[in-house]
């Protein structure tokens, strides 16, 4: 299962130390300890130091070797039918010192017929977790997608799919790539997994990906974009600036898809911040009373907006200080907010946990709430219980997007490989080194890079990354006027993933196809 665990602000976890030494990573200078705030020292420099102190490396194990399948295909996409070719391939990344450390696997998406490549735009694009493979962004944003019921529900098998009609193939070339330990991307035999796995490390990795993408394939002076989704987003703000620090590769933008906000806050802000999503969610399931079910849905979350950051945040800083007319008041706001009962609130003492939030919301019906998906809803055989046993959204489309990958890497991409593709993989340790840094890098990325802009594209239903958070971290990224005119936000009724939904992913292919096309000159 996709269990993107990094949700908001990220967990804290300690970091696993491998036996294998790793490269020198390059770490922005935001991350740095104030006495090390300088530029990274080239890599080939570091390897020269460490191959005269450490001399000829020890027999290593053999490494696979890279491999391609290259297919031509067309589809019907933008209104217009598209020639493109298809390749899916792996690429072994090396250390600074030639040893090869992993093997990352990726399928290219590449308009034909283009009279100069150099001119078009290529879009590197990935999933999230950490630990998910890009399969879901594949199949979602792709030339082919899969066959869902037009608001996202899966379907049983035969599954099938179609063309997209709303890839964004028409506007950029696309690269889907797995991280390490994920899909068929792996590390090297006799690596240690610890390297690869932490913000710092993976955004180094996919740099060197991205350098040796761009270096064969001849296009350093194409216009070039990144495409995240859930921890993808936070790997697209960490790899911002790496790429610019460690390979001299400017972006011209980043759609943060679903984003994670970047940041580790209190659990008082935490509830602030899911509190919009709460009352979008039960705006749709029509749970609000008629002064707030009468509203658009963009209307809702602004009133949503305006309680959790003003009379509720203000009573939660309060803390016992609250006197208990105010405390009854805010309860009665609360409960008038959410469709939750006044009983409830006042138990959970104003604060209410997404974990219980699932189960409690639609309890009387014995039905839970969908976390990447809230329009999503679940049974289970306690209705009593506090957790929920499962996500109603991902439960319902995961096993059509896993199946449907399987079937169309191998029939029409002509991938042939015995390997497990990692849906999910075990990456924890995480190594969240620099975790409340990610939105400075970001910033520092935007202001250097002048010319880059970023798209947050947020769904009204994802519980998994609430809209509001990612709102409150570029309000507070201190981003001069020239530099934040360069952030814009797009809105979805849809969840985290929310292409499955056959009127937004119109609109989400729309807003990227403008964005990219407004994001270099042509």
């Amino acid at each position: 299962m996709r269990r993107d665990w990094c949700v908001l602000a990220g967990i804290v976890l300690s970091f696993g130390l491998g036996t294998a030494a790793a490269q020198q990573p390059t770490v922005p200078a935001g991350q740095q300890p104030p006495q090390q705030q300088q530029r990274t020292r080239p890599p080939a420099e570091a390897s020269a130091q460490g191959e005269g102190a450490q001399g000829k490396q020890a027999q290593r194990p053999a490494v696979p070797e890279e491999k391609s399948s290259v297919t031509h295909h067309s589809a019907r996409i933008g209104g217009q039918v598209i020639n493109y070719t298809a390749t899916a391939a792996t690429y072994n990344i090396k250390a600074d010192d030639g040893t090869v450390k992993a093997t990352m696997f990726y399928v290219a998406y590449v308009k034909d017929g283009v009279a100069d490549p150099a001119k078009r735009p290529v879009s590197f694009v990935y999933n999230g977790g950490p630990g998910s493979a890009s399969l879901f962004t594949h199949m979602g944003m792709g030339p082919k997608r899969v066959v869902l019921t037009p608001d996202g529900h899966g379907m049983p098998a035969p599954y099938s799919v179609v063309d997209n009609e709303d890839s964004f193939l028409d506007a950029t070339d696309l690269v889907f790539i797995d991280a390490i330990s994920t899909g068929f991307s792996r590390p090297a035999p006799g690596e240690a997994t610890a390297q690869f796995h932490g913000i710092i490390e993976d955004a180094n990795w996919f740099a060197d990906f991205i350098y040796q993408y761009i270096t064969r394939t001849e296009r350093w002076a194409s216009p070039k974009f990144l495409i995240g989704e859930s921890y993808g987003t936070t790997r697209s703000a960490e790899l911002a600036g790496v790429i610019q620090e460690r390979h001299q590769i400017y972006l011209n933008g980043i759609a943060l898809l679903s984003s994670v906000a970047f940041s580790n806050w209190g659990a008082d802000n935490r509830t602030i911040f899911f509190l919009p999503t709460y009352v979008t969610t039960a705006w749709y399931h029509h749970l609000l009373p008629p002064d707030l079910q009468n509203l658009t849905i963009d209307q809702v979350a602004q009133k949503a907006r305006e309680f959790a950051h003003g009379e509720y945040a203000q009573a939660l800083e309060k803390g016992d200080q609250l006197s208990a007319a105010e405390h009854q008041k805010v309860v009665e706001d609360l409960a008038h907010y959410t469709g939750l009962s006044t009983k409830f609130i006042e138990q959970a003492n104003l604060r209410v946990s997404p974990f219980r939030w699932f189960k409690e919301l639609e309890r009387d019906k014995r039905l839970t709430i969908g976390r990447l998906d809230s329009r999503f809803t679940g049974m289970e055989v306690d209705a009593a219980g506090e957790r929920v046993e499962y996500d109603p959204s991902e439960a319902s489309y995961e096993g059509a997007f896993v199946a449907t990958f399987h079937d169309y890497v191998r029939r029409e991409l002509k991938w042939d490989s015995d390997a497990y593709y990692t849906v999910s993989a075990n990456v924890r340790p995480w190594d969240q080194t620099g975790n409340t840094e990610v939105a400075e890098v970001l910033r520092a990325a935007m202001t250097q890079q002048t010319y880059l802009k970023v798209l947050v594209l947020c769904g009204y239903y994802d519980v998994a990354t609430p809209f509001n958070g990612i709102e409150n971290t570029f309000a507070h990224m201190n981003l001069e006027p020239p530099v934040r005119k360069n952030v814009s936000f797009a809105y979805y009724e849809g969840g985290h993933m929310m292409y499955i939904d056959e009127i937004q992913h119109h609109k989400l292919h729309k807003d990227i196809d403008d964005f990219i096309n407004a994001g270099y000159p042509h």
